[in-house]
C-alpha cells in the first residue's frame, strides 16, 4: 500500500494555511487587547479595591459617602494620614519601620502651639521652627539607626514614647488653643473664588481640574511616545484611550465635587506638592535608585558601593519633618494641641504603605499605592461612621484588611517563585 504525503492547502496568494479553519488576525488583535487588559488589571489592582470599596460605601450609605460636603472632608480629615504614609512608604521600602510618627506629631504639634500660642510668634515662622524641630528628632533617630546600627524598630519604639513624653512635658498636661487664622488655614482652609465670581460652583476649582486632565493627557502620550520611539511595547489604542477616558472623568467628578462645597482644600494642595515632588524623588533620582537597591538587598548595595548608612539617616531626617508636617495639620485641624493628639498615626500609617502594596521584606511599594491605601483607611473610617458602626468594629475591619493585604503580598511572592 502506498503512502500518499500530506500536502499542506495553500490560499490565493500560495500563503499556507492550518488544516481545519483559518487563522483569523482578530482573533490576535483580541488576544493582545485582553492581554494587556489583564495586565493592567493586575499591576493596578489597589486602586480596583478603592473604586470598590467606594462603590460599595456609597451604595450602603445611599449616597451620602459621594456628596460633594463628604468628599472635601475625606481630604481633610485624613491629610495627616497621606502625609505620614508618604515618608513611611519610602522606610518601608528600605527595609526599615518607624513605630515613633505619631508621638512626633504630637510633640511638634504641642511646640507649634508654645510657639504661636504662649510665646505669640508669627504662624509662619512658628511653622518653620516646628518643621525645624521634626528634623531635629528625625536627625536623633537616623543616627542612632545609621551609624550606631540598632535596629529602627527598637530605635523607633523608644522615640515613641520619648517623644510622647516629652509632648505632656510641652503641654503640662493641658490643651493649648487656640490658633491663628492663617495657622488653621493648614487643616481647614479652602482656595477658592479666586476670580471674584459669586457663582455656586467654584470655577477656579474646575480650571484646576481640566490642567490635571490636559496634563495627564500629555505625559501619558508622550510616555507612549517615548515607548514607541524605542521600540518598546505598548498597549493597544483602544485600551490606552479607554483608560485616559476613566482616569479623566475621575478626576473631572472628584472636581466638579470640591467646586461645589468650598473649592480646594489647603491640605490637598500640600498633598499634592508631596506626591508630585516625592514621585519624582523615588522614579528619577539616584536617591530614589538607592532606596530601592537597599530594600532590595543590602549586602549587594553596598558591595556596589551605594552608601547605606547615609541614606537610612536622610531617610529619618525626611520622617522626622514630614511627621511634623502632619502634626501641624492635625494641630491645625483641631485647632487645638492636645495630649491625646497622635494616638494611633503610626498603626495608620504603616497599614496605608503595606495596604497600598509596599512589601514587609522590603525593596518594593510606590508613593502613589501608600496614597491609594490611605484614602482606602479613610473611606472605611468615613464610610463605617456614616452608617452608625461602633469603633471597636472599624478597627477590626481595618485589622482584616490590613492581614489580608499582606497575605495577598506573600501569596505573589510565592506564586512567583519566592520565598
Amino acid at each position: 500500500m502506498t503512502n500518499t504525503p500530506t500536502q499542506t492547502p495553500t490560499g490565493p496568494a500560495g500563503e499556507s494555511q492550518a488544516v481545519g479553519g483559518n487563522i483569523n488576525p482578530s482573533d490576535n488583535k483580541f488576544t493582545n487587547w485582553l492581554t494587556h487588559v489583564l495586565s493592567d488589571l493586575g499591576k493596578n489592582g489597589i486602586f480596583i479595591a478603592l473604586v470598590a470599596v467606594v462603590v460599595l460605601f456609597a451604595i450602603l450609605t445611599d449616597g451620602i459617602l459621594l456628596r460633594p460636603q463628604n468628599i472635601s472632608n475625606l481630604i481633610v480629615q485624613n491629610g495627616y494620614v497621606l502625609v505620614l504614609a508618604i515618608g513611611m512608604v519610602m522606610v518601608i521600602i528600605a527595609g526599615h519601620i518607624d513605630l515613633s510618627v505619631g508621638s512626633v506629631a504630637a510633640f511638634v504639634g504641642a511646640c507649634s502651639g508654645v510657639f504661636a500660642v504662649h510665646w505669640g510668634l508669627p504662624w509662619w515662622l512658628s511653622v518653620i521652627l516646628s518643621l525645624g524641630i521634626g528634623a531635629l528628632v528625625g536627625v536623633w533617630q537616623g543616627f542612632w539607626v545609621a551609624f550606631v546600627g540598632i535596629p529602627a524598630f527598637i530605635v523607633t519604639l523608644a522615640g515613641m514614647l520619648i517623644f510622647r513624653g516629652l509632648a505632656l512635658v510641652v503641654l503640662g498636661n493641658a490643651n493649648i488653643g487656640s490658633f491663628p487664622t492663617e495657622y488653621r488655614a493648614l487643616g481647614n482652609g479652602f482656595v477658592s473664588n479666586v476670580f471674584g465670581l459669586s457663582e455656586e460652583v467654584d470655577i477656579f476649582t474646575l480650571g484646576i481640574g481640566a490642567i490635571a486632565i490636559v496634563l495627564l493627557i500629555v505625559q501619558q502620550l508622550r510616555t507612549r511616545t517615548g515607548r514607541q520611539k524605542y521600540g518598546q511595547e505598548v498597549e493597544p489604542m483602544v485600551w490606552f484611550v479607554t483608560k485616559l477616558v476613566l482616569v479623566s472623568a475621575a478626576i473631572g467628578w472628584f472636581a466638579w465635587s470640591l467646586a461645589q462645597y468650598k473649592g480646594i482644600p489647603v491640605t490637598l494642595i500640600i498633598l499634592g506638592a508631596l506626591v508630585l515632588i516625592y514621585s519624582i524623588v523615588m522614579n528619577r533620582t539616584v536617591f530614589g535608585r538607592h532606596i530601592y537597591a537597599i530594600g532590595g538587598n543590602r549586602h549587594a548595595a553596598e558591595l556596589s558601593g551605594i552608601k547605606t548608612r547615609r541614606v537610612d539617616f536622610w531617610l529619618f531626617v525626611n520622617m522626622g519633618v514630614l511627621a511634623a508636617l502632619a502634626g501641624l495639620i492635625f494641630t491645625a485641624r483641631l485647632n487645638l494641641a492636645g495630649p491625646k493628639a497622635g494616638d494611633g498615626f503610626e498603626l495608620e500609617a504603616i497599614s496605608a504603605a503595606f495596604i497600598g502594596g509596599a512589601a514587609v521584606q522590603g525593596g518594593v511599594g510606590t508613593i502613589g499605592g501608600a496614597i491609594i491605601g490611605g484614602l482606602i483607611i479613610g473611606v472605611l473610617n468615613n464610610g463605617m461612621s456614616i452608617m452608625g458602626i461602633g469603633i471597636e468594629w472599624q478597627q477590626a475591619v481595618k485589622g482584616l484588611v490590613l492581614l489580608l493585604a499582606v497575605a495577598f503580598d506573600v501569596y505573589n511572592k510565592r506564586r512567583s517563585g519566592g520565598r
